[in-house]
């Protein structure tokens, strides 16, 4: 499914693909720090909007966000289709660029949250990610890659899905929470990030792994890292109440503090009604902290205070698309590459 590209192999010489990039063919480290610095929070977004919305069945297991919206399937769909249009909206009158692509297909239930199988970098390489759900697989659209090259500086490819059939799985921007700046990833451990295969990933674009554990009021792990978090320019929202090992509490916050970020802890609660699964965007007024009208209501008048004192909130409409398991964060694919000249 990916284009022909420029990659280097283990003896450093340039060779031509016409087939699926295997990691082998790629070396060390991609340099991304080296590259022109875009801004931590991008402002452009690939958004895809469902005509068949339905929560995913097949990923209830280990995700204990999902629910049973009321209403037939049609008028289900037609509520997501409406909230996807509504959030691009919004974000566009703020001054996002949004990249909207409908799904019309009847396959892929979890096509409105397409950050986690790619995600892309300032350097100009784009990262191609294992799912571990196999109706999540058919999310990969040649389509959607194709429209960022032709927008886009595009000039390396790093397809990971092939470690599907490994057993290996990373769910792109939803396993990890990418800090761009500091080039630290954030991980919490469950089945759909594979360790072996986060160290590679931070081994190819120059980031330090910061590995945790965190579970849900049930004891199950927490399925996606960015339900629980979000790093910012300025601030961090952490559910450090998930974390049930203080040495992790106290690791991951040292390492958000180091940065000179103030960390805004989240309670269990809180991430459930979607608190931690925001974005940080920018605009040409300055950044916004994009969030679901539901994250927001949980927020303390203090915590909102201290967000709003560093970066605004943006606040969403998205109760039908949330009973998926997933909010805000996960519906925007960020658009770090360089814009073609």
């Amino acid at each position: 499914m990916v284009p022909a590209v420029v990659v280097a192999d283990h003896r450093g010489n340039d060779e031509r693909l016409g087939q699926p990039m295997l990691l082998e063919m790629t070396v060390g480290r991609c340099a991304d720090t080296a590259a022109p610095c875009r801004h931590h929070a991008p402002n452009a977004v690939v958004m895809v909007r469902p005509h068949h919305f339905a929560p995913n069945p097949a990923t209830r297991a280990d995700n204990a966000y999902q629910s049973v919206p009321a209403g037939t399937p049609a008028q289900v769909a037609r509520a997501a289709f409406d909230e996807v249009t509504a959030m691009a909206d919004t974000l566009r009158t703020a001054g996002v660029t949004v990249h909207l692509f409908d799904d019309t297909g009847t396959a892929t239930p979890d096509s409105v949250f397409p950050n986690n199988w790619f995600s892309t970098e300032a350097s100009g390489s784009v990262a191609i990610y294992p799912m571990h759900c196999p109706n999540r697989r058919n999310e990969r659209r040649q389509d959607i890659l194709d429209e960022l090259a032709r927008h886009y500086r595009v000039t390396r490819h790093f397809d990971y899905s092939r470690y599907e059939h490994d057993g290996l799985f990373l769910e792109g921007t939803g396993s990890m929470v990418l800090d761009h700046h500091a080039r630290r990833a954030y991980a919490c451990r469950s089945r759909r990030m594979s360790e072996p295969l986060l160290h590679r990933f931070c081994a190819d674009f120059d980031y330090e792994p910061v590995v945790f554990d965190a579970f849900d009021d049930s004891g199950v792990p927490i399925y996606h890292s960015n339900v629980l978090m979000s790093v910012g320019t300025s601030t961090a929202l952490v559910g450090l109440d998930a974390m049930p090992e203080p040495t992790d509490r106290r690791r991951v916050r040292a390492e958000l503090e180091a940065t000179g970020r103030q960390v805004v802890p989240l309670s269990r609660a809180q991430i459930a009604e979607f608190a931690g699964n925001a974005f940080e965007l920018s605009t040409p007024t300055g950044n916004v902290l994009v969030m679901s009208a539901r994250g927001v209501a949980s927020l303390s008048p203090a915590q909102r205070a201290t967000i709003e004192a560093a970066t605004p909130l943006l606040p969403v409409a998205i109760p039908t698309i949330e009973h998926a398991g997933g909010s805000a964060r996960c519906m925007l694919a960020g658009i770090h590459l360089q814009p073609q000249l």
